[in-house]
C-alpha cells in the first residue's frame, strides 16, 4: 500500500487551516483523515487538528482488523470528536464557533469504509473510472438534490460554501459510512474543497492516471490548483493498493 499526502496554505490565505494524517493500528489497518477547519481566531485550524489528531491516535491504540469493528469504531469516534470539539469551542471565547469538515477512510487490504462531514470529499480511482464517493454537506448541495439549481449553476454559486453538517456546529454528527473493494491499482483520493474549486473532476482524474508514483501526485495535484487560483488551503491524501487482489472479472 502506498500513502502520501500535501497540504499548502494556498495563495489566498494567511493560515493553513486543513490537517492531514494517516494512521496504522496494532494490526497494520490504516486510518486516512483530513479536516478542513471553519471559524475565526485560529478556531478552524484547532479544530481540524483536534479531528485528526485525536482519533488517529485513538486508532494507533485499537486491534481490530474486521470491517464491522471498524465501522463501530469510526461511527463513535466521529460523534466524540464532535462533542469535543463543541466543549472546547465553548470553554475559550477565542475559540467560539470553531467547527472542522472531515473525511476518514479506514483501509483493509481489499475493501475500504470511507465518510464524510462537510465538504471536504472521498473519491475512488478504479481502471478508467474516477467515482466521487462523498456527499457535499452543503447548502448548495441541497439546492441541487431539491431541483432549484442545476449542478452547472452550483458550481458558481455564491453559496457554494456554506456548510449544513460538520464537527462542532451541532449535536448532529450522524455519519453515513459506506465501503467498497479495493482492487490491485485502485486508488483512494480524499481532499478539501481547495481542490475541487480549483480543478474538475476530469482535471483531478487526469493526474491519479499518469503514471506517477503517490507522492508526485498529490504534489502535482495541489501545484496545479494553486496555480489556477489557490484561494483556499489546498490539500490531498492518496491512498494506492499495490498488493491487493486483482478486480473481478
Amino acid at each position: 500500500m502506498k500513502v502520501a499526502y500535501k497540504s499548502i496554505t494556498g495563495k489566498l490565505r494567511e493560515n493553513n487551516e486543513d490537517y492531514v494524517g494517516v494512521f496504522t493500528n496494532n494490526k497494520n489497518i490504516k486510518l486516512g483523515l483530513l479536516a478542513d477547519g471553519i471559524g475565526g481566531n485560529r478556531g478552524g485550524e484547532v479544530a481540524s487538528k483536534m479531528a485528526v489528531l485525536n482519533m488517529g491516535e485513538k486508532f494507533e491504540h485499537t486491534d481490530f482488523d474486521d470491517y464491522d469493528s471498524a465501522y463501530l469504531w469510526l461511527k463513535s469516534q466521529i460523534s466524540f470528536s464532535n462533542v469535543q470539539i463543541l466543549n472546547t469551542s465553548k470553554r475559550f471565547d477565542s475559540l467560539k464557533n470553531m467547527g472542522t469538515t472531515v473525511v476518514a477512510t479506514i483501509v483493509f487490504d481489499d475493501r475500504f469504509l470511507i465518510t464524510n462531514l462537510g465538504d471536504s470529499r472521498g473519491y475512488l480511482m478504479h481502471g478508467n473510472k474516477f467515482m466521487q464517493l462523498t456527499e457535499d454537506h452543503s447548502y448548495v448541495n441541497e439546492l441541487v438534490k431539491s431541483g432549484e439549481l442545476s449542478p452547472k449553476e452550483a458550481l458558481n454559486s455564491p453559496l457554494k460554501n456554506v456548510i449544513v453538517k460538520s464537527l462542532g456546529i451541532s449535536d448532529d454528527s450522524d455519519v453515513k459510512i459506506r465501503d467498497f473493494p479495493f482492487n490491485l491499482k485502485d486508488q483512494i483520493l480524499i481532499c478539501s474543497d481547495g481542490l475541487t474549486n480549483m480543478l474538475s473532476d476530469k482535471e483531478i482524474k487526469r493526474q491519479l492516471s499518469l503514471n506517477n508514483d503517490v507522492e508526485t501526485k498529490c504534489v502535482d495535484l495541489v501545484e496545479l490548483a494553486n496555480a489556477n487560483g489557490g484561494t483556499d488551503n489546498i490539500s490531498v491524501l492518496i491512498i494506492k493498493n499495490d498488493k491487493g487482489r486483482l478486480p473481478d472479472a
